[in-house]
């Protein structure tokens, strides 16, 4: 009987060895990379820790399915003298978003929510919203000439903003972000707050990044009749093994927390990060989301995988591709570059950026990768024609960030051989 108990035990909590190898691993050379090129990524960022451009790092690798690098650098708590572990926690901010929507086409794929649908069939208050033709002129409104639709939200052409990606009138009626939404309001009082603002653009006309995965997050805690942790933790998390991936972090694990630096070094101004040790008033799927680098490589790979990873099945083959195929048109287009400048080059799916052309872009990578970044630093991406992801946790200063994701394209780039 005892046996059999410890052997529940041991399959039940099978998922304690992704924290130390998160994929089956193999020799770099093995699936077409360096080992000495690989081993140039910690000493590059070792040595930006050593300048004091950031706390630290943890960096995931994987090619062909196989976990090639796997390294922490630096500090998890510099101030503690704390050096920086693999299992170390990050608040992924935005890299919460790819998560949220595949959430919402688990919806899709039962047939509950269609990616034409108006968002209003799912959440009414935004049934009727109007648009500013003037963002300096909010009480000046025209009817919505075609209904903000799910894959608007999807792929940000909904005409909702972030307050705090713009000075008008209009922006100033919106939360500045995810962050601030979930620290201070409830589900309910963003959707009010929402409702009561115009919207910018006609929705499907303008590509603008926004709260509108926040939305996603909303109409998926509609649909299921619970919040979106729980529908994430039954339908994601648990089944890729992603066990320390949740909206608040436990106090058993506050000390895997990784601590950011109090000023930025590189405007000597204090640098926030979202504290997820405290409970939020809403579970925000735009921007609200803890992880570490174990439990999103294992969600990226499940990505590559087109849907499935181990005995886990998450989406459809067919499903993921039409996810991380570009849902812009070139006039949509057109104003990434203006708004995101390291994203020259890129589409946008349901959910995830979309690289149009090995060129252009500002950062190294491959036509058909698929990626998002976290305001605090994370960043990853999925590559089909290398048949890689890359997942980057920090908690880097403001400052540094866009620096942060063109060095790791580089870097990675220059590892591959084959």
């Amino acid at each position: 009987m005892k046996i059999r108990i410890a052997v529940a035990v041991a399959l039940a909590f099978s998922w304690t060895a992704f924290a130390a190898d998160p994929l089956p691993v193999a020799k770099p050379e093995s699936v077409g990379m360096s080992s000495p090129r690989l081993a140039k990524i910690g000493e590059v960022l070792k040595a930006e820790v050593d300048r004091g451009l950031l706390p630290g790092a943890v960096v995931a690798i994987a090619r062909k399915g196989k976990l090639v690098y796997y390294e922490a650098v630096g500090w998890r708590d510099k101030d503690a003298k704390a050096p920086m572990t693999k299992d170390a926690i990050f608040s992924i901010a935005s890299m919460t978003k790819p998560m949220s929507s595949v959430a919402l086409m688990q919806l899709f794929e039962e047939g509950r929510v269609l990616v034409s649908d108006p968002v209003g069939n799912h959440l009414p208050l935004l049934a009727n919203m109007r648009v500013a033709p003037d963002l300096e002129k909010p009480g000046e409104t025209v009817p919505m000439a075609n209904p903000m639709t799910i894959q608007d939200l999807l792929r940000h052409t909904s005409g909702l903003l972030y307050g705090g990606r713009g000075t008008t009138a209009v922006h100033k009626l919106y939360p500045a972000s995810s962050a601030q939404s979930g620290m201070r309001l409830t589900g309910d009082e963003f959707l009010a707050k929402i409702a009561a603002a115009p919207l910018a653009y006609q929705p499907g006309t303008v590509w603008d990044y926004s709260l509108a995965t926040d939305v996603v997050g909303l109409a998926v805690e509609s649909a299921r009749g619970k919040k979106l942790g729980e529908v994430l933790g039954e339908r994601i998390w648990q089944p890729l093994g992603m066990v320390d991936t949740s909206f608040t972090i436990p106090a058993a694990k506050h000390a895997r927390y990784a601590r950011w630096f109090a000023i930025d070094p590189g405007t000597g101004k204090p640098d926030f990060v979202l504290d997820l040790t405290q409970p939020l008033k809403f579970e925000c799927g735009g921007g609200c989301g803890a992880s570490t680098a174990a439990d999103y490589i294992r969600f990226s790979q499940m990505l590559l995988n087109k849907g499935t990873l181990g005995k886990a099945h998450i989406l459809a083959p067919r499903t993921i591709e039409y996810m991380s195929a570009d849902h812009l048109t070139p006039e949509m287009s057109n104003r990434i570059p203006a708004t995101v400048p390291y994203l020259t080059g890129h589409g946008f799916g349901l959910g995830f950026a979309v690289r149009k052309q090995n060129g252009v872009s500002g950062i190294a990578g491959t036509e058909g990768d698929y990626m998002w970044s976290g305001a605090y630093g994370t960043y990853f991406w999925v590559s089909p024609k290398e048949d890689m992801v890359v997942v980057v946790m920090s908690h880097a200063p403001a400052s540094y960030r866009r620096t942060l994701r063109a060095l790791m394209g580089a870097l990675v780039a220059q590892a591959i051989d084959k």
